[in-house]
């Protein structure tokens, strides 16, 4: 067993981010087949009871998303331990929920990373729009979508990017179920 110990936070209830331990805790790692919860298509956490409706601790479970080489997963501190409990999604982790943009198109992902579009990396699959970030797929949410779409049109079936005066092609890839 380690001597870890959690930071004071107040603002905590029973569950504590991993940046407030003061060491290297020891890992309890839960398979993603044990999982009892997941993320669906559209974003949203889900266990057998159906859709998560508590507003804190679905945001707390996006912004505890981590990507380690066995997968994607939920981690929090529990006493001396950091839980890892990796995660089935139906679609992708990751998820554009917001958008801005002013000097540049910056989007807000479920687990709160602010990131800079670079217009070359969207593309549509199956009715969706995409990006890709760190050679990973981030889908867009219906709201995210509509916050870009003043910037996105469409010529002869072909959809575009518009941004600060050029025009970026939109590409399409294959379903996931086409490969």
């Amino acid at each position: 067993m380690t001597n870890c110990k959690k930071k004071n936070n107040p603002t905590s209830r029973w569950i504590y981010p991993v940046a407030e331990m003061t060491c290297k805790p020891r890992e309890i790692i839960i398979p993603k087949e044990e999982a009892v919860f997941w993320l669906d298509k559209a974003g949203c956490w889900r266990n057998a009871d159906g859709k998560f409706r508590n507003k804190a601790l679905i945001d707390y479970f996006h912004a505890a998303i981590g990507k380690d080489s066995a997968g994607y997963f939920v981690s929090h501190v529990l006493d001396d331990a950091l839980e890892k409990v990796y995660f089935r999604y139906e679609d992708t982790a990751l998820f554009v929920f917001d958008v801005k943009w002013n000097g540049n198109i910056t989007l807000t992902l479920n687990t709160g990373k602010q990131i800079s579009l670079g217009p070359e990396s969207l593309y549509v699959m199956d009715d969706h729009l995409y990006a890709t970030t760190d050679n990973e797929p981030v889908k867009f949410s219906e709201r995210a979508m509509m916050r870009l779409s003043p910037l996105i049109t469409e010529e002869n079936g072909l959809l575009f990017l518009a941004w600060n005066g050029t025009i970026y092609p939109i590409s399409e890839k294959r379903s996931h179920d086409e490969k």
